[in-house]
């Protein structure tokens, strides 16, 4: 493996493990934070307003600073070309996907417990279109072992095991006929 830390002295995996726990609980916080909108017309795209202002407080104010505090160029409109609109890209992709996720909140059928069915589909999905299309973009399809494609099956089954044994609350029972009540009779038998 390779260096397992960062100029920081922080491993890697820690970073990736802080994703992990992000982007793991960020379907719940958008599904809630749409719900608490309290608009059933409106509530989703009035909770992507606020994941916008999110991603422009976390993704431009906070990197500005971090440039500015470490001598970094700011003038980002300066940046290489190909730098630059690859990483726009990724941005205009992520910020669709997030808008994805809140739609798909809101065309499934009995939310919110097609949270947990909605957010397994994206997270067994994107490893998979992730690991395709990169190495076909690195071309390293001739280095690929069967391992690799295992772990692309595995990753698929389990987002169809997660997805159909999400968990659901019990069906809700109809209320029961009233018992039908007996009387005695006095030689101690009962009448119906």
């Amino acid at each position: 493996m390779a260096a397992t830390t960062t100029a920081s002295g922080i491993p890697w995996f820690a970073w990736a493990l802080l994703t992990v726990i992000c982007w793991g609980t960020y379907g719940v916080c958008m599904h809630t934070g749409s719900m608490n909108m309290e608009s059933k017309a409106h509530g989703r795209m009035m909770a992507f307003l606020y994941v916008g202002l999110a991603y422009f407080l976390t993704a431009v104010i906070a990197p500005l600073i971090i440039l500015k505090l470490k001598g970094g160029p700011v003038d980002f409109w300066n940046y290489p070309d190909a730098g630059w609109k690859w990483s726009l890209g990724a941005g205009i992709l992520g910020a669709i996907g997030a808008l994805g996720v809140l739609l798909a909140f809101g065309a499934s059928p009995n939310p919110p417990v097609y949270v947990p069915i909605v957010m397994s589909i994206i997270f067994a999905g994107a490893p998979m279109v992730n690991a395709i299309v990169n190495t076909t973009k690195q071309d390293f399809w001739s280095y690929v072992q069967p391992q690799f494609i295992i772990g692309i099956m595995l990753a698929a089954a389990g987002g169809v095991l997660v997805t159909y044994y999400a968990p659901k609350p019990p069906p809700k029972v109809e209320a029961a006929a009233p018992a039908v009540t007996q009387t005695a009779t006095p030689s101690g038998d009962s009448k119906d």
